[in-house]
Order: C-alpha cells, then structure tokens, then sequence
C-alpha cells in the first residue's frame, strides 16, 4: 500500500516558517480587506506593497489594506494633524489604502473589520461596550456586540452626512442625475429607475464633475426607496465595482430618506454582499452590519524586501 503520509509533514516549520509579516484578511459584506499588524511602525508600506497585496493573481487578493498602527507612531510618521484631534496617542488608527495604493480617508466595512481584529487579537478589551479608532476623516466610535464581540453585529458612528450640490454622472453616454454627499469622504449618490439598475456597466470610471471631486469619488447607483429598504451598486474610488461600500451605504441612505422628504430614519441596504442597516439621525449616523476574519498567517519576508526595490510592483 502506498506510503501515508502524517498530518506533521504538512506542518513542519521548514515547509511553513511561522515568520515573517503577520497578515489577517476578513471581509464586512465581501468587501475584503488584507490587514496588517505594524503597532511599532516598523514595516515601510509603499504603493507596490498594497498593489500587489490586492492583486488577486500575484498577491492574497482584497479591496484595499488596513494597517494597524496607533495614533501616536502614525503621528511620528505624518506630523500633526487634524484628524488626530478627538483622540489619544494610544489610540488604535486604521490606516486605510485602496487597492491602487491610495489613501483613503474612511472605510466602513473596514472599520468594522478593523474592529473585529483588534477584538480578535486582544488588543481592546472586548468587555467595554465602545471602543476608539483613529482614521484620516477623525476619531470614531464603535460599539461592539456584547454577546458575540469578534463575530457579532458592529455598529460604527460615521459622524454627519453632508448632503451637498446636485449633480450628475454619465455611463456609457447615459446622464444620470445625482446628489453629493460628505461622509468624511466623498460621494456622488444616483437614484435609478429600478428597470436599469442591474444593466448599469461599472466595468470603467464613471464620468463626474472632477471640480466638484478634485481628489476623485465614490459612485453608488440606488433604487427608489420601499419599505424602508434599497438596493446598491458602487464604483468605489481607486478600487473599481466592488461588492460593498460602508460609507457608500451612508450616503446612499441620507439621499433616499431625503427623497422622500425625512431626515432622520432607518434603512436597510441591500448590496451584493449582503445587508447592512444604516440609523440616519439629525446630528450623526450609525452602519451596524456584520464582520468575518478569514485568515490569519505571515507573509514572506523576501518577498516583502523584493517590493522595497520594485516601484513598479512587477514581482
């Protein structure tokens, strides 16, 4: 009979060195996201890192990359600055990058994600009820579930939606009117006749007003509000169609209850991905939906180094 082979010979360390750059990947809604501990700073994260992280053939495969870092060593790193202010040196930020290497400002699936690693990690202590992280678009508060803090719902106060100037958008020669919105970053939200929501190509950039978006937009396309629920497609600035947007979410919410002449409200946001609750208040907002880790492992260390010398990312 043929030789067995032990479960041992698929855990030797010299097969799968427990070294290297520790990584986690979890997802809010199946939109993904590589996570990456450096509390100290350590690590050099350039453009290529994220690039080819998020690639889905050459790197792990994600949205985007949450670095876990705390107010303090990010301050050491930039300086001071606004969205600092709020908060405490020891304070966790979620450093947050689009899949093209960008910054972003805000994430709300991932500051959720962000939420359950930490959790998970035993970075927080799961027995208080809310917690603090940093982000480019200020401090938030997030609440964690008190019977399930890794794998229950998370509720994240996103602060006030901004409902600017009415504008519009075109896809593949179609003109569609929207509204802009501020959720800490920017927005352009359509409301659609649902006949055409599923058939709208988001294959390619939309085209957008680039005065009133100097540093680029998100784009969600919603269907009219019934029943206190709607449905949401997105062009997520720096990443492409995705299978969620947390903030998306936000604003997508504010415009439909502004449609229908509220200010305040609860709706339920259908996305791909699945469904989150956004609670529209007059002075802030809330986006509760779940947060799933996935993975937990360590990334090569040359392979890491080999990036350092590649600004083109072609590894």
């Amino acid at each position: 009979p043929p030789k067995r082979i032990s479960h041992s010979t698929f855990t030797n360390r010299r097969m799968f060195p427990m070294s290297g750059i520790k990584f986690s990947k979890g997802h809010g809604t199946e939109n993904d996201f590589v996570i990456i501990p450096d509390i100290e700073g350590n690590y050099q994260l350039l453009p290529q890192h994220i690039q080819t992280l998020c690639d889905r053939r050459k790197g792990l495969g994600a949205d985007g990359v949450l670095r876990v870092i705390t107010s303090g060593k990010l301050m050491e790193e930039e300086g001071e600055k606004w969205y600092f202010e709020g908060g405490d040196s020891k304070d966790f930020f979620m450093d947050y990058r689009n899949s093209d290497g960008s910054f972003a400002e805000m994430c709300g699936n991932g500051i959720r994600v962000f939420a359950a690693y930490l959790a998970h990690s035993g970075l927080v202590d799961v027995k208080e009820e809310k917690i603090r992280i940093g982000t480019r678009a200020g401090v938030k508060t997030v609440y964690l579930c008190q019977e399930d803090p890794i794998k229950g719902e998370i509720k994240v106060d996103m602060g006030k939606a901004k409902l600017l100037k009415e504008t519009q958008v075109v896809v593949d020669s179609q003109q569609f009117e929207g509204t802009q919105v501020d959720v800490g970053n920017p927005h352009l939200v359509c409301i659609v006749d649902p006949s055409k929501f599923n058939s709208i190509d988001l294959s390619r950039l939309p085209k957008y007003d680039s005065s009133l978006y100097p540093n680029g937009t998100n784009v969600e396309f919603i269907t009219p509000i019934q029943n206190g629920e709607i449905s949401m497609r997105v062009y997520e600035r720096g990443v492409g169609e995705t299978r969620s947007c947390g903030t998306g979410t936000v604003a997508s919410a504010v415009v439909a209850l502004n449609s229908v002449g509220l200010s305040e409200g609860e709706v339920r946001v259908r996305v791909p991905g699945g469904d989150v609750r956004v609670i529209v208040k007059n002075e802030t907002s809330y986006l509760c939906g779940p947060a799933q880790l996935v993975a937990h492992g360590y990334l090569s260390q040359e392979w890491w180094e080999e990036l350092l010398k590649n600004p083109l990312g072609n590894s």
